[in-house]
């Protein structure tokens, strides 16, 4: 099936074809593509920071795995180094985000611990808009996935909102690869975050929640997770009435925050689970941050169809191909 390849080819052809896109409003995508089911892929198909970060925390989480079992120190050394290859790199002139950026510049101070140089202000989507890979890793236990993905973002990301939707993404991104029915997830995916709401896991996060102003460990938890539960509660009513001609950042959220891009990229697959290119064309031609819902449309759509789920001309021209497929093989 190749659910990995088929999710990380998935992600880096949606953030493709929202890269033109992300600025414009939906009536100035209208004027040069009526229809959103002909959106094209640009040719050249060059992707954003979404798919230059996913491709680094890739490369950090297989260094992890090749030094033994996944723990919080054997994954930050090495996804820490590579976020701030990639904020050093002159490839990285794609429009990333000011959190990314800053977080990374803390992050280039080695003697400054983790938690000291994220922003914790911040639930950008630019953590759980990465957080693909560790959803792919087959070997991770659920505790793994949960902390690996929340680490990852507080890296730079660490509003308790982004912790929970990276922890939510790399989640549906499991279910998918194992071959969840699309269908089910709404409902999985609320019995998750109920489970998961007061449980801070320390031993990943560190005194991560020390640096807030909430009163417990357990409160800033609470509120990443209860505006996930928002957010899904908006997803369950956009289902009960599908519309697939209306922009989807109308319907939950632009995408810019990550609950919102996470729930609008799952709701653009979710309309067309069986149409993987139909569902990253809907999620492109969208007015908020149309890459990186497209990115995350893509994902999930991959991760359950496969890499067959890709016309071959656009798998042949995308972006960063080869690492793509290798990281694809590597966990298929």
């Amino acid at each position: 099936m190749g659910a990995a390849t088929g999710a990380l080819l998935g992600l880096a052809i949606g953030d493709a074809l929202g890269h033109p896109t992300e600025f414009e409003t939906f009536d100035e995508i209208a004027a040069h593509c009526p229809d959103w089911r002909r959106l094209p892929l640009p040719a050249p198909a060059r992707v954003t920071d979404d798919t230059q970060m996913t491709l680094a925390l890739a490369r950090g989480l297989r260094t992890a795995l090749e030094r033994g079992p996944l723990t919080p120190l054997r994954l930050e050394r090495p996804v820490r180094e590579e976020f701030v290859d990639w904020w050093r790199s002159p490839q990285n002139n794609r429009a990333p985000g000011m959190t990314c950026l800053k977080s990374c510049q803390r992050l280039s101070r080695p003697d400054r611990p983790w938690q000291e140089a994220s922003d914790i202000g911040s639930k950008g989507c630019g953590a759980n808009m990465r957080v693909a890979p560790l959803g792919l890793v087959r070997s991770l236990t659920e505790r793994q996935l949960a902390g690996a993905a929340q680490l990852q973002s507080g890296l730079t990301h660490g509003h308790p909102t982004a912790l929970a939707a990276s922890d939510l993404t790399a989640y549906t991104v499991r279910l998918l690869a194992e071959g969840t029915a699309p269908g089910e997830l709404p409902g999985l995916l609320r019995r998750y975050a109920l489970r998961n709401r007061t449980r801070h896991d320390a031993f990943w996060l560190g005194d991560l929640a020390a640096h807030t102003q909430d009163h417990a460990a357990e409160e800033f938890t609470a509120r990443g997770w209860d505006d996930c539960l928002f957010v899904l509660d908006r997803l369950d009513a956009a289902l009960a009435r599908p519309s697939l001609d209306t922009d989807p950042c109308e319907i939950t959220g632009a995408g810019w925050i990550a609950e919102e891009a996470f729930a609008t990229g799952l709701l653009c697959f979710l309309l067309l689970p069986d149409d993987p290119v139909a569902a990253v064309r809907r999620a492109a031609f969208s007015s908020g941050d149309s890459d990186s819902v497209a990115c995350l449309a893509g994902a999930f759509a991959g991760a359950y169809h496969g890499e067959a789920a890709w016309p071959g001309d656009w798998v042949e021209r995308i972006e960063y191909r080869d690492e793509l497929l290798a990281f694809g093989a590597l966990w298929d």
